[in-house]
């Protein structure tokens, strides 16, 4: 077969700021190659998104009145199926897919002084092996991988090894030998930080263990119960005669999580409170996680997207990139990226999209990722499930986030609600409930200031979507002012070079391109729809919007 090579290159200023074009345009990126370390994911609370199957509402008696917000809202995998299916993901530039743990959780709730709680937010785990009814069916999963995998999107699933759900009357606590209920973690050392549980009644998987143990009594009974028990008993014992891991907690929990990947094909794994297990623990996640997906492949040679590996990302609490590849327990050291990792989630990113200009910023990201973290990527955000600090808590500064945001290098977490300035305060909750309220689509269908900083998210999202250079590329400043820099990406055959220019005045502007594309280079506005040719290393652009986004004709 002949090779044939192919060159991507475009052009694109990005100018802060809105424009009040009514319509966005989709590019073909056929040729254009998914790069995990440049992704724009969004990470979305299952059960806050969208309620697409009402009849799921309501399960396992479930009927309490919960503290604000913190029971079942409905939001469901249906949901999230239908907002695929209508294209919401694909006009934002999403090209993966973060849902909150969607497995099984406690029957019963807890009162966290806060009011009751139910396990709505799906770190409660019970049974591994199983979806909450409240979220839907292996049907429905199904169905949303191959939805999102039609629209070249990945889904990421949550992962937890670390506890279990809480304790409750109808919710007994696992076996001793498999948890301990006792100290509570001080995060004063390593071993106060991972050989103890995350907060009081959070049981803590014994991850440490080397001793065997057998299933707890009640998950035997419930398997019976259901009519599954010799099938997920053939199961397991197949996975420790694959493997010949001893049979402990770890994995246990380790199979039954990449059994997802086996039978769904999902893309990632997030993994949960990571630092508060031994880092052994990813390691062996990953390798079985690897493992599973090149089977499901082998299976389903026709629904391969491409042969990007397994993704993993880590959420070690407090990882900032200053910190390189290390995180640091006080007492002990820690690589999480070369215990299992392909990226960390970055608790710095708002702190220094606050404390820096657009350069700073920018610059900073790319020397890391390209020097001391170069193989590896990080998730930056600005808002989250469990931040209770978030960049911008009042909303008024929705579209220097997604400059910030989407224009840095590193993977870009667009937090469900961020694109349409869904409301942080929530009056009446306590806690990290105000982050998790329902996406605000009332405002997005009837508010015209929703709708326009909706826009804007949609044209930069598709514009780091289509340009992988943009999150995994190289930086390089070519104008303090009018701020231009380029970012060039190679992979292969496959190169994408852009120049941008940020915070630029409306009317006329002189924007230089550098040595990144020659005198006569047609190129094209898809903010203002206006084409324009590179003359003496510029281009003049004159319209009424701060923000530009160009590329080659």
């Amino acid at each position: 077969m002949k090779k044939y090579t192919f060159l991507f290159l475009s052009l694109v200023f990005i100018i802060t700021g809105c424009s009040g074009s009514k319509s966005v345009t989709m590019n073909d990126t056929s040729k254009t190659p998914f790069v995990w370390e440049g992704a724009n994911v969004y990470f979305l609370l299952t059960d806050r998104f969208y309620n697409g199957d009402t009849s799921n509402d309501v399960n396992f008696n479930r009927t309490k009145t919960p503290g604000k917000l913190r029971g079942f809202e409905g939001g469901d995998i249906i949901g999230i199926t239908k907002k695929i299916e209508s294209g919401y993901f694909e006009k934002l530039g999403i090209n993966a897919i973060w849902l909150t743990p969607i497995v099984e959780q406690i029957h019963d709730g807890v009162d966290e002084g806060t009011g009751l709680s139910y396990g709505f937010h799906g770190y409660w785990a019970k049974d591994w092996t199983a979806l909450d009814p409240n979220f839907g069916t292996k049907e429905d999963l199904a169905n949303l991988v191959k939805k999102a995998h039609e629209k070249g999107i990945r889904i990421i699933l949550d992962g937890v090894i670390n506890h279990t759900g809480p304790v409750t009357p109808e919710d007994p606590v696992w076996p001793s030998d498999w948890v301990r209920t006792g100290v509570v973690c001080d995060y004063k050392s390593f071993e106060n930080t991972t050989m103890c549980t995350l907060v009081e009644n959070l049981p803590d998987v014994r991850t440490e263990s080397v001793q065997e143990v057998e299933l707890p009594p009640f998950l035997i009974e419930k398997w019976k119960k259901e009519g599954r028990y010799e099938k997920e008993i053939a199961s397991l014992d197949e996975f420790f005669k694959r493997t010949g891991y001893p049979r402990t907690p770890k994995y246990y929990i380790i199979k039954w999580l990449t059994d997802y990947i086996v039978e769904f094909g999902i893309d990632g794994y997030r993994a949960d409170t990571v630092k508060h297990t031994e880092e052994g623990v990813w390691a062996d996640f990953k390798k079985e996680c690897e493992y599973a997906f090149e089977t499901w492949k082998k299976h389903h040679p026709m629904q391969v997207l491409d042969q990007n590996p397994f993704y993993t990302i880590a959420e070690v609490y407090g990882y900032g990139i200053s910190g390189g590849q290390d995180y640091d327990f006080g007492d002990r050291k820690v690589n999480y990226f070369q215990n299992g990792f392909n990226s960390m989630i970055n608790f710095e990113f708002k702190w220094n999209a606050g404390q820096n200009d657009y350069e700073g910023l920018f610059s900073k990201y790319s020397n890391a990722l390209n020097n001391e973290l170069k193989g590896y990527s990080v998730l930056n955000y600005m808002s989250s499930h469990d931040d209770g600090q978030p960049f911008d808590a009042n909303r008024t500064k929705s579209i220097e986030t997604a400059n910030k945001l989407l224009l840095s290098p590193g993977m870009s977490q667009v937090y469900y609600g961020d694109e349409s300035a869904r409301s942080l305060v929530v009056e009446g909750t306590q806690g990290d409930a105000t982050l998790r309220s329902n996406m605000n689509w009332d405002d997005i269908q009837n508010n015209p200031e929703t709708q326009k900083t909706l826009l804007h998210w949609q044209k930069l999202g598709q514009f780091r979507r289509n340009h992988p250079a943009v999150g995994a590329g190289i930086h390089k400043l070519i104008n303090p002012y009018p701020y231009t820099f380029s970012r060039t990406f190679t992979q292969g055959t496959f190169t994408d070079k852009v120049v941008m220019g940020v915070d630029l005045p409306k009317g006329r502007k002189e924007l230089p391109v550098g040595d990144v594309f020659p005198n006569g280079t047609k190129l094209k506005d898809t903010y203002s729809n206006q084409e324009v040719e590179v003359i003496d290393g510029k281009v003049i652009i004159d319209n009424d919007f701060d923000i530009v986004l160009l590329e080659i004709i």
